[in-house]
């Protein structure tokens, strides 16, 4: 997949395409079902399929005290994109000199001169151009002139859910602690990536050594507690089943940042320092807690390594 990060990257002569638009905030479920419509225009008819979305919720510019938290960020975004089999995706900067823009300029200059888009697919909210002026029946008048068309997507629903799928409701679940049922509007599991780095050893002295994860990753963190789940190694691509913590060590009150710490299960000696690795979270465990000296904790250590295999081994992976 082609990324573009500004429109004048797009070389003359790119389309025809097909372009779908939105803030693809976690590629969900919805989103998901947005790009295989897109995907089967684009076969169809021989063109490219492309994505367009920003580099920021347009929310942290119009109204910074009601920008919510980002999913995943916009790299892993990007990988997401890369994954359904896009063409391209641009990747707009949504700055001051963007959310001024008309409706019809952004119309103009970016779907119809930069993308030469054919047909444009969008969700019943969406909106775009200076002031939100912008929405689905804008672009139906403008479609005759500039020689496109446009399709809305209807929302999309869990079986059984009367709530529409979308990137707040991930959020309130992550919230939460539901990585089951985020899982179920992601289509993925939840996971976060970054670099193993040095703790305080503390689940080594205890009997169960754990890959502590930098600050920095990529996604949205779920709330605290122990989950069962996997770690991805990056490295030597191995999968492996782990116990996974995220929190800031109530029982010792010494860890001032949540931390996403993964025990390996089996695994006592695995060095992994340095690795960039993924966790992947398939249910939550409990909720985190202070315990009452080192043996009871150590208990519940063993307790929670043995409900992490039941629900692995129940799992699909």
């Amino acid at each position: 997949m082609i990324v573009f990060r500004d429109p004048q990257q797009v070389p003359a002569g790119f389309g025809a395409s097909v372009v779908a638009i939105g803030k693809f905030d976690g590629v969900h479920a919805g989103h998901r079902a947005v790009i295989r419509r897109l995907k089967q225009i684009a076969d169809a008819t021989g063109q490219r399929a492309v994505a367009v979305t920003f580099d920021r919720n347009p929310l942290a510019v119009l109204r910074p005290d009601r920008r919510p938290e980002n999913v995943v960020t916009v790299d892993r975004k990007l990988e997401l994109l890369g994954e359904l089999d896009l063409d391209a995706t641009l990747v707009l900067t949504f700055d001051a000199e963007l959310a001024a823009r008309s409706a019809e300029e952004f119309v103009t200059s970016i779907l119809v001169k930069a993308l030469g888009v054919s047909t444009v697919l969008v969700g019943e909210d969406f909106r775009f151009g200076h002031g939100g002026a912008g929405n689905p029946e804008l672009l139906r008048e403008l479609g005759p002139t500039h020689g496109f068309t446009v399709e809305v997507v209807d929302d999309v629903f869990l079986d059984g859910s009367a709530r529409r799928v979308s990137s707040t409701w991930i959020r309130e679940l992550l919230m939460d602690g539901d990585v089951a049922t985020a899982a179920r509007v992601l289509d993925r599991h939840v996971d976060v990536r970054g670099e193993v780095v040095h703790g305080l050893k503390r689940g080594r002295e205890l009997g169960f050594p754990t890959a502590n994860l930098s600050a920095s990753v990529d996604s949205f963190v779920p709330a605290d507690g122990v989950y069962a789940g996997w770690l991805v190694d990056h490295q030597t691509g191995i999968r492996h089943r782990a116990a996974i913590s995220v929190g800031t060590n109530p029982t010792f009150d010494d860890v001032l940042e949540r931390q996403v710490e993964a025990h390996v299960i089996g695994e006592t000696d695995l060095d992994l320092y340095g690795h960039d690795v993924t966790v992947e979270f398939v249910e939550r465990l409990r909720g985190m807690v202070a315990f009452e000296g080192i043996e009871k904790l150590k208990s519940q250590m063993a307790a929670d390594v043995t409900d992490a295999e039941r629900v692995l081994s129940q799992s699909a992976g």
